[in-house]
């Protein structure tokens, strides 16, 4: 099982009381320990306000500042947990990641979903549309950023919410196929359009205990649209509250690797203020048995 890490960017409120640059320079600092320490990725959320509730403080937006991390790491993946489908143009996104792929010498993976926080879709003017909608553009969106990302020539389709006619996305990514990470736990709808879509596979916190039972349910959706199941990957994002509070950070880490689970990824919260909380993590995934890259030199 791999291991990825959220670099703190704000978005929990750990960089309240910052100014912006000092914020910057921990959220550098901590990116870049990450790739030294030998983790699988580094991953931003994609959120505009901070959580619980909106704060004035300082949460750096996910697609410039992965831009900026870039060069500043050497051979970790970067991707969004996940970017929101609503937020920004779905041909517009296929040419920032693929841009971004070129950058980073083929280093991204595109999160996405159909988007959540009421709140903050509203205070940047997007209305919010119902579950039904956003899910639908979802699917238009990534009929399209596959098209752009994974096909050659110029990109075409006419969806209900979303369309292109003779995009061109040049240069194209590095990587042959750049994955593609579809994320929610709705076992009906997001699921089959993970199954006709997806590379991987993102739960939302989910317990290894019911990945075990909600298995069945992915193996459906696959089945509905005639793929192998063994072609998906399935993550999982643990919640930094669960991290923190697990009386074990070890056994948590088995319990999802025993389950099946091909990766895991977490907010080190601690570390915007101590970077060297990464490495108390990276013993703890070493303990559980997991394979972290050899440490750069």
């Amino acid at each position: 099982m791999r291991v990825g890490v959220v670099v703190p960017q704000g978005w929990t409120g750990e960089f309240e009381g910052l100014p912006g640059a000092e914020a910057w320079g921990r959220m550098a600092a901590a990116a870049q320990r990450v790739d030294e320490i030998g983790f699988d990725s580094i991953w931003l959320f994609d959120h505009m306000h901070t959580t619980p509730v909106a704060r004035d403080v300082p949460s750096f937006e996910a697609f410039t500042a992965l831009a900026a991390l870039a060069p500043l790491t050497r051979r970790v993946r970067l991707g969004q947990l996940v970017s929101c489908a609503g937020f920004r143009n779905p041909g517009l996104l296929a040419k920032m990641v693929a841009t971004m792929d070129v950058a980073s010498g083929g280093r991204v993976e595109l999160g996405i979903g159909a988007g959540w926080k009421q709140e903050e879709w509203e205070a940047y003017g997007w209305g919010f549309p119902s579950l039904r909608e956003r899910q639908r553009h979802l699917e238009d969106s990534l009929e399209i950023l596959t098209r752009m990302l994974h096909r050659p020539g110029r990109a075409s389709y006419a969806g209900e919410t979303a369309s292109v006619d003779g995009a061109i996305n040049e240069p194209r990514p590095v990587q042959e196929h750049l994955p593609v990470m579809v994320g929610g736990n709705g076992r009906q709808v997001t699921w089959r359009i993970a199954a006709r879509f997806a590379d991987e596979l993102n739960l939302d916190n989910m317990p290894a205990s019911e990945w075990r039972e909600a298995r069945r349910d992915l193996e459906a959706r696959c089945a509905e649209v005639d793929r192998d199941p063994g072609t998906i990957r399935v993550s999982v994002h643990v919640w930094w509250e669960t991290l923190d509070a697990a009386p074990s950070r070890v056994q948590l880490l088995r319990d999802y690797a025993d389950a099946g689970i091909d990766r895991v990824m977490a907010l080190v919260r601690g570390a915007a203020r101590d970077v060297n909380e990464l490495d108390s993590f990276a013993e703890d995934c070493r303990a559980a048995g997991l394979d972290l890259a050899v440490p750069a030199a």
